[in-house]
């Protein structure tokens, strides 16, 4: 299997990290070069970093030890990654004094001491939890004041990880700053102990970080959620923060930004940021801090609550502080990078670091995009060599053949069908299968998408067999069926919208059985009972999960009960299922998928070992054709349970005719 590994290995290193030449733009003499998020994809990662007063700063240090700058001459140029100096600000503490409040308003001064040139204030003394609006003053005189914040929000929620104290403003001479607290909708602040205001100074606040503007694409999602997928630049980068750009004058959800990562059996979805989009009447960007991604997938998920869904424009990625590269070159020059093998270089030119000031030096630039370096490319592998053993298909109960193309890195999501005639997550996905036209089996990979599976269902109006659903005096229900496309499926949840504005109503879901020695009439299985309730502009949908029935049945059934109202419009109904696709590599001869079989150990294979790089890779989602039975299916078929008890019961009958005709014989 080793040739196999170094085979794909070679094949996610073409996706992931080839060796890239640049031309730079350079005169003679000292310059100083920007970080772009090029140099940033193909060159060795950066680690984020805490750095500073109260860890405030995210620094990106010790990356790009395989960058090497050359000249025309072909000689090897010296430099250096260097940071812009970044003083730390000074904050001054203030006394606090309560001012005079209202009905609707409350708040306090805080005196400086003396006229200061600030920007900034912190209230990070307040004891949480607590969100709440504001207005902010600013006086050099206690007489003549400024409105500096007309409108802002702050906000300590420690269960939500979420925290804003500070409230930021032009520079100006201040003595006095005054907070008023708007008291409508929400109880009194207590008096914060100390204040504290930023000193302004021209040094103080660092270069803007460099931002890129990201694909996104939305995503099926469940009601009162929307769901984004977004593709960076490359895996491994020191992004920090997520920018979004959403329509609306005031926000305010909660967001979840998750990646795949392999645990035990599968690649599922890991949490990597966590917080609130905010937006008041200021206007301020929506901005979301996360842990540095290690794939080149993100997630977003944002919480509509009783919102419409999010009217997103624009995601764009926010890197942390980065250092400029540092040379002192003799003109133009060629930079390589993209071999992770190479370790970072050590040149006499550090003696220099001290001395230096990078702000003021003039800046390179870099020439034509980036390019493979034809030496040390990687040459292309026999893709059909990574394969794996044998497979006996012939107990497999499904077969379907997977789209041809190109031998790459793809994907194929797992339907509906899949779902309800495999293992399933349940059993790993153990025999699910890849398989080529002899038999042999192609290595895959098995990850669980955040987003769900959706399929839409039908609500028909039914009359019901049960005995407790009988029309009743008194009792106003509505029932309807709800036809699954398959029995048992795993983790299904069926979710039902109506344009009813303001109603309450309670709501069973379950499955009719037949007569049985407990019940002497058709009875209700009820697996969900739940009051449905929604109150004017809150969000009219009602999720309920769904298990399998006691007989396989694929028929649920749906009850409302109206009390003295009229029928509840249901608008829409969806079945949702875990979303699950396999990762593999395409090879050049047909494949299909199988699957079906019962008793069928998990697979392993040697691709699990670089599955790091296989989910690190960009993979693009192919089809398969519908399911079609096998001979295994065929031969179910005809010895089902149901068959077999057909068979069983004509045989009892025919013995007992036997038995009665032995008797009636004379002696």
């Amino acid at each position: 299997m080793i040739p196999s590994l170094a085979l794909f290995l070679a094949v996610v290193a073409q996706a992931s990290s080839p060796r890239y030449e640049r031309p730079i733009e350079a005169a003679p003499g000292p310059e100083r070069l920007a970080i772009d998020v090029t140099l940033l994809a193909g060159g060795a990662p950066f680690t984020v970093v805490r750095t500073g007063a109260y860890q405030q700063r995210l620094v990106a240090e010790n990356g790009l030890s395989d960058l090497r700058l050359t000249g025309a001459d072909g000689r090897e140029v010296p430099y250096l990654l260097v940071y812009p100096a970044v003083p730390e600000p000074e904050w001054l503490r203030a006394r606090v004094e309560a001012i005079a409040a209202t009905k609707k308003t409350s708040g306090f001064e805080a005196d400086l001491g003396r006229v200061q040139r600030v920007d900034a204030v912190d209230l990070r003394r307040l004891p949480g939890p607590f969100m709440k609006r504001f207005s902010l003053e600013a006086s050099a005189d206690r007489e003549h004041w400024t409105q500096v914040v007309p409108e802002g929000t702050l906000f300590d929620l420690p269960d939500q990880q979420l925290r804003q104290t500070q409230a930021a403003f032009s520079a100006g001479l201040y003595r006095y700053l005054r907070v008023t607290w708007d008291d409508t909708n929400s109880a009194r602040m207590p008096q914060p102990p100390e204040v504290y205001a930023r000193l302004a100074t021209v040094a103080a606040v660092p270069a803007a970080p460099l931002t890129v503007p990201l694909r996104f694409e939305q995503r099926p999602s469940e009601p009162g959620v929307s769901r984004y997928h977004v593709t960076l630049p490359g895996g491994h980068l020191p992004i920090v923060a997520l920018r979004l750009d959403a329509g609306g004058t005031y926000v305010f959800r909660s967001v979840t930004v998750t990646e795949p990562r392999l645990s035990a059996w599968q690649a599922a979805p890991v949490t990597i940021g966590q917080g609130a989009l905010v937006r008041d009447q200021s206007g301020a960007g929506l901005r979301i801090l996360v842990q540095p991604p290690s794939q080149a997938e993100l997630d977003v998920l944002v919480q509509n609550g009783d919102n419409p869904p999010l009217d997103l424009r624009a995601v764009s990625a926010e890197f942390a502080e980065l250092p400029w590269i540092y040379f002192d070159a003799p003109g133009p020059l060629v930079a390589r990078y993209g071999d992770a093998t190479l370790a970072k270089p050590s040149y006499d030119l550090e003696a220099a670091r001290a001395s230096l000031k990078i702000e003021s030096l003039p800046e390179a630039r870099w020439g034509a995009p980036a390019v493979p370096a034809a030496a040390s490319a990687p040459p292309r592998p026999e893709v059909d060599a990574l394969g794996g053993g044998p497979l006996d298909v012939s107990p497999f109960r499904s077969s379907r053949a997977i789209a041809a193309g190109l031998p790459r890195l793809v994907a194929l999501p797992l339907d509906a069908a899949v779902l309800g005639h495999s293992e399933g997550p349940a059993g790993e996905f153990a025999d699910v299968r890849i398989v080529d036209g002899n038999g042999v089996q192609v290595p895959r990979l098995v990850e669980r998408r955040p987003e769900p599976l959706l399929m839409p269902l039908r609500a028909e109006p039914a009359a019901p067999a049960a005995a407790e659903l009988q029309p009743k005096s008194g009792t106003h229900r509505s029932v309807y069926h709800l036809a699954l496309p398959f029995a048992d499926l795993p983790g299904a949840r069926v979710a039902i919208s109506t344009t009813a504005r303001v109603f309450r109503r309670r709501v069973q879901i379950g499955y009719e059985q037949p007569a049985d020695r407990a019940h002497r009439d058709p009875w209700f299985l009820v697996i969900g009972d739940v009051e449905w309730l929604r109150a004017e502009g809150s969000a009219a949908d009602l999720m309920l999960p769904v298990s399998g029935a006691r007989d396989g049945s694929t028929q649920l059934t749906l009850v409302v009960d109206e009390g003295d109202n009229s029928a509840l419009p249901i608008s829409n109904v969806q079945l949702l299922l875990p979303s699950f696709r396999l990762r593999f590599v395409r090879p050049a001869s047909e494949v299909r998928l199988v699957y079906g079989a019962s008793r069928m150990d998990a697979p392993r294979y040697d691709l699990a070992l670089l599955a790091p790089a296989v989910f690190g890779a960009p993979a693009a989602d192919i089809a398969m054709a519908a399911e079609t039975g096998t001979k295994a299916a065929e031969v179910e078929q005809l010895i089902s349970p149901r068959m077999f008890w057909v068979v069983l019961a004509a045989a009892v009958l025919g013995l007992l005719g036997v038995l009665v005709s032995l008797l009636r014989k004379p002696a």
